[in-house]
């Protein structure tokens, strides 16, 4: 026995490594039928493994140069945290981006810049930028409402994202003056903390759900009653991360909180069909959103990624016919966003922002409805410049996602489909999320919003606007192919916006439909 423990003892901390990495070699040859690799390459396979799984973090902090990555590269990236954290976000020594590269947005500055007077409400709040349209002022809605921001937070759930994330982002929209749109997972308590909110649901009608997972029109009137925050509502028709796709919420995930906000079982698996329930044709659709706009008296909007135009064509022409429709259209990008998709559809179905939403301008441009429809776009719109083209195409306010993510902690690691998101913001891990202080996050989102409206008002201002409404397609170039280096947008989209009625930043002051405006 004695003799045992001695040689027992005697073996060496390497003989121990030697012997574990032998067990790894006979299981690996074996008993591994899953990889190949791992049984013709026994321990060394592994490795192999290893540097597959960090190998996305490497190249983003290694590899990738400040302009490469996508969807956000380096200095995109790093423009948000600065801003966020009212840190300096200048460049030195010019760009390092390629200024020819193809899309590459141009600018026109005037000779004269807009001049500032002294009385100008910019002076006093240099972030003070609303809308320049009212939802629902056309269709005459009890409720009409002018956002008091140009950019807001677009449509993202509680239960894609933490309770900590949501917290954080309504109590900054409320610092910044802006609103919060709930994505389709319903109104939970951490959607009402003081900021604006625009109510989205898609075919799960999760919040306004009935016993069949139907539409219940009841719910929806007693929802907008008893929380007058909200401030309009919008049906999504389709998201640009799986357009015409359904989805499904794991039973795993509904937690009692979520199954409450919700309106599920707890533990049950909840399918979100491709379709609605509510409607299914265009003249369906449209009694559907005037039904929730008499109930409630809110504007009703519509969200989508765009493709096929022709039952787009057959809404505009009712519309014409009835004098009634949507208030306001969001316009997502078919390059895909929060949600998580397979990349057939994140990669290949619905257009891009630029190409879709110049599609569906012109179409109810066309038939005189551009004036009727405040339209609102999302899709990597969340930077100054960008913006400016959106509005020089006829956009007249922006939602942001995946940026108000990353002004709250987001570093992109693009494992919010897992449940394990580094920040705690794409996750319901609550040891992930408590990393997030609210406190201190909402800030940082205002303070985004902020530096994002200051800066934008700059370039309207050097281009010779008060607002960014007044910017035209003329005002902007974007490189193309062929001999011309640049072309001004509306000879790349063949249209020119229309003419959006405004009197002065003063009068949208001082208007009696602005939003939440608690922005200093």
């Amino acid at each position: 026995m004695d003799t045992f423990i001695n040689i027992f003892t005697s073996i060496t901390w390497w003989m121990w490594v030697l012997i574990a990495l032998a067990i790894v070699a006979i299981k690996d040859v074996f008993f591994n039928k899953k990889h190949t690799i791992n049984h013709n390459f026994p321990i060394v396979g592994h490795f192999r493994y290893l540097l597959e799984s960090v190998g996305p973090e490497m190249r983003q902090y290694f590899v990738a140069n400040n302009r490469e990555e996508l969807p956000f590269n380096r200095i995109e990236r790093g423009w948000i945290y600065a801003s966020a954290k009212k840190e300096n976000n200048y460049e030195g020594f010019g760009t390092d981006r390629n200024i020819y590269e193809h899309q590459h947005v141009f600018i026109n500055n005037a000779m004269m810049p807009y001049k500032v007077k002294e009385n100008h409400p910019n002076v006093a709040d240099p972030c003070f930028l609303p809308c320049a349209k009212v939802m629902g002022a056309y269709n005459k809605r009890k409720k009409p409402y002018r956002p008091a921001s140009v950019i807001n937070v677009s449509a993202m759930s509680y239960g894609s994202l933490s309770a900590q994330a949501i917290q954080s982002l309504n109590e900054g929209v409320k610092i910044a003056g802006a609103y919060h749109n709930t994505g389709e997972g319903g109104l939970s308590p951490y959607h009402s903390n003081g900021g604006d909110v625009v109510f989205h649901f898609g075919t799960g009608y999760f919040g306004v759900r009935d016993k069949d997972g139907g539409f219940s029109m009841e719910k929806m009137v007693k929802l907008v009653q008893d929380n007058p925050f909200i401030r309009a509502i919008e049906v999504k028709l389709s998201q640009g991360a799986k357009p015409g796709k359904g989805g499904v919420l794991p039973g795993a995930k509904i937690t009692p909180e979520i199954a409450k906000v919700r309106g599920v079982e707890i533990g049950k698996d909840v399918l979100s069909p491709p379709n609605h329930k509510a409607f299914s044709n265009v003249p369906e659709m449209m009694d559907f959103i005037e039904a929730i706009a008499n109930a409630t008296g809110l504007p009703v909007g519509i969200k989508a990624a765009i493709g096929k135009l022709d039952q787009w064509e057959e809404l505009a022409d009712i519309m014409l016919k009835t004098g009634k429709g949507p208030d306001f259209i969001s316009v997502d990008g078919g390059e895909g966003g929060t949600g998580a998709a397979p990349p057939s559809f994140a990669d290949h179905v619905s257009l891009p922002w630029s190409y879709g939403f110049s599609d569906l301008y012109k179409l109810f441009q066309s038939k005189g409805l551009s004036e009727r429809i405040v339209f609102v776009g999302s899709g990597k719109l969340g930077f100054p410049a960008k913006a400016a083209m959106a509005f020089a195409m006829g956009v007249d306010c922006i939602n942001v996602a995946r940026e108000a993510m990353m002004s709250i902690g987001c570093i992109q690691a693009q494992v919010c489909h897992t449940n394990k998101c580094p920040a705690g913001i794409a996750t319901q891990n609550k040891w992930l999320a408590n990393g997030i202080d609210p406190t201190l996050k909402s800030v940082r989102l205002a303070q985004y919003f902020k530096t994002f409206r200051k800066e934008f008002i700059e370039i309207t201002h050097a281009a010779g606007y008060e607002h960014p409404c007044q910017l035209k397609m003329t005002d902007i170039k974007i490189n193309a192919e062929g001999h011309n280096l640049s072309t001004a947008l509306q000879n790349a989209y063949n249209y020119e916006k229309t003419v959006v009625p405004f009197n002065g930043i003063e009068t949208l002051k001082n208007c009696k439909h602005i939003g939440n405006t608690n922005n200093k």
